[in-house]
């Protein structure tokens, strides 16, 4: 079975759009400013987007606010062929744990992540859907140590549930990645080194010991 070109399907949608002339509306989770930088600089060019900021698998509050803040900074000074907007959730760490009580053991990378996954997702999907937006998409897709299949299939699923499309996406194909780091590095943005979560921080501080 062959897998799935998810930047082929999105340049596709990017194609129509264009033949049509039309400039969708796109509601665009963000994970953090670094991995936002390059879809930004990226989808700009095609669609009038709007971010939403919805993390509340980031710990402790601090890290939030400063994640959130370095998001709302990178969107004042990133130059964008169509204006880029923002909104911000609220910091709704409970929903977080209560998705993952019973899965506190699991991996990184594994059956925690995808249900952190679909919270964020969801909250975007709804919000696009009350929105009238024309699409709805994430970020996440950009990190090498995501499973952009799994993000789009929820996607996807949760695009039909909530009757808004979602946008395809592998950020990190055509070297998305290696270019939010560059942008990163010129900006001077923040780059934390684990995802957010209290589990990935352990993650990081126990590895970080066994060297």
């Amino acid at each position: 079975m062959n897998r799935r070109n998810y930047q082929r399907e999105l340049e596709t949608i990017i194609q129509e759009n264009e033949k049509r002339s039309r400039i969708p509306r796109l509601l665009l989770h963000s994970c953090c400013a670094p991995c936002s930088s390059y879809v930004l600089e990226y989808l700009s060019q095609y669609f009038e987007i709007t971010v939403f900021y919805y993390n509340p698998n980031i710990s402790p509050r601090e890290e939030y606010e400063k994640r959130i803040k370095e998001q709302q900074h990178l969107i004042e000074i990133l130059p964008a062929h169509y204006a880029i907007h923002m909104i911000a959730g609220p910091y709704e760490p409970q929903r977080f744990y209560e998705m993952a009580r019973g899965l506190e053991q699991e991996p990184e990378g594994g059956i925690r992540c995808q249900g952190c996954y679909r919270l964020r997702l969801e909250e975007a999907a709804r919000l696009a859907a009350e929105g009238g937006y024309d699409y709805f998409t994430t970020t996440l897709t950009i990190s090498p140590l995501k499973n952009a299949e799994w993000l789009n299939e929820i996607g996807e699923e949760l695009g039909q549930t909530y009757h808004v499309r979602h946008l395809s996406s592998d950020f990190k194909k055509k070297n998305g990645y290696k270019r939010s780091v560059e942008l990163s590095e010129k900006y001077g943005l923040y780059r934390q080194d684990y995802c957010g979560c209290v589990f990935s921080k352990a993650e990081r501080e126990r590895k970080n010991q066994e060297r």
